[in-house]
């Protein structure tokens, strides 16, 4: 029997999350519940729970401070972080302390039955990956899905030289590579999806059904698949991501939107998308956003109706004299004398 511990500060959660597992059928199982991190580890102690289901922000103690003691602990218990999507920055801390599995709220039942599926189908008699640091099996991911989230093919390619010429160390028996390397792979697709995008949900024997020889080559082609989705996901947009966020800064030149913001609404790192955007238009955010807010000024400067300070105001500068030095060094003219040319007084 499995022995489950549910962890959030809402009951209603807990109470919905113990009821999907019970429906679901899939294991024969206990399930207690409790309120936060310190409450969680005093019933671990006498429950000694096989699976964790916490949540990351709770009072008293949160989710990290809760899979931080557990790690320190030595515990085996299988963590299963539960929560939003603006709590990923908290989900990666929770990963250091050996957390391999990141569900979204709400939990869709699909979801969680696939998961439940994979909880009762692990053998805890087989050899496992544990003779491999988390910490640095976590860093691994962490650099890889950074570079593959940001397209960045010749970092990836060495990051998996790197990886080929790193695990031989670890003296493995080939079962025991076959595992590593399918663990490395779903923690990538762990904090791929914990983004927010859920877009990757690969064969969970995508490596491990590879020989030890043959294990690199199906982690190279797995990785080269995550790409293709991350490219096909965003090329399948109405719109080119760089179109999208012209768009968007048209929509808002009268005040500073930050590239961190557009990157946000568009779903892309920031890194990435500063990138884009350059080889895209051919400058860079900023040189974009002062030149559209200057052509803003033009437009208005074209109604006699309206004031220069007020202009300037109008498309975000604040500093009167700061936007008449912009305006002269994009357009080559102070604002008086663009009006001037056109014959407004």
């Amino acid at each position: 029997m499995f022995r489950i511990l549910i962890t959030d500060d809402e009951p209603m959660i807990r109470m919905g999350l113990a009821k999907m597992i019970e429906q679901a059928g899939l294991l024969d199982c206990e399930i207690r519940q409790a309120a936060h991190g310190e409450e969680a580890l005093q019933v671990v102690e006498a429950f000694q729970p096989h699976i964790l289901f916490t949540d990351i922000r709770m009072p008293t103690m949160d989710g990290i401070e809760l899979c931080r003691r557990l790690s320190e602990q030595g515990s085996a218990i299988r963590i299963i972080v539960v929560s939003g999507y603006s709590d990923f920055e908290y989900a990666r801390a929770c990963m250091d302390y050996g957390v391999k599995r990141y569900l979204l709220k709400p939990v869709g039942r699909q979801e969680l039955h696939e998961l439940l599926l994979k909880l009762r189908a692990s053998d805890d008699d087989k050899p496992t990956v544990s003779l491999v640091p988390v910490r640095e099996l976590n860093d691994w991911a962490m650099r890889l899905e950074d570079a593959i989230w940001e397209l960045r093919q010749s970092d990836v390619a060495e990051l998996m030289e790197a990886w080929l010429r790193r695990y031989p160390a670890f003296s493995l028996m080939p079962e025991q590579t076959a595992e590593l390397f399918q663990e490395l792979l779903e923690l990538i697709v762990v904090r791929m999806n914990a983004r927010g995008n859920g877009m990757v949900n690969l064969s969970h024997d995508t490596v491990v059904s590879a020989s030890p020889e043959g294990c690199f080559d199906a982690l190279v082609s797995a990785v080269d698949l995550l790409m293709n989705r991350i490219k096909e996901r965003r090329s399948g947009k109405r719109k080119h991501p760089v179109e999208e966020a012209k768009a968007y800064l048209e929509e808002h030149l009268r005040r500073e939107v930050s590239l961190d913001e557009i990157a946000a609404k568009l779903g892309l790192n920031p890194s990435y998308f500063s990138q884009l955007f350059k080889q895209t238009t051919g400058q860079t955010f900023i040189q974009y956003r002062i030149r559209s807010k200057m052509e803003l000024a033009k437009r208005m400067l074209e109604q006699p109706g309206n004031r220069i300070t007020d202009i300037s105001y109008e498309v975000g500068y604040a500093d009167h004299p700061h936007f008449t030095k912009t305006f002269k060094k994009i357009t080559g003219l102070t604002p008086s004398e663009y009006r001037n040319r056109l014959g407004i007084e």
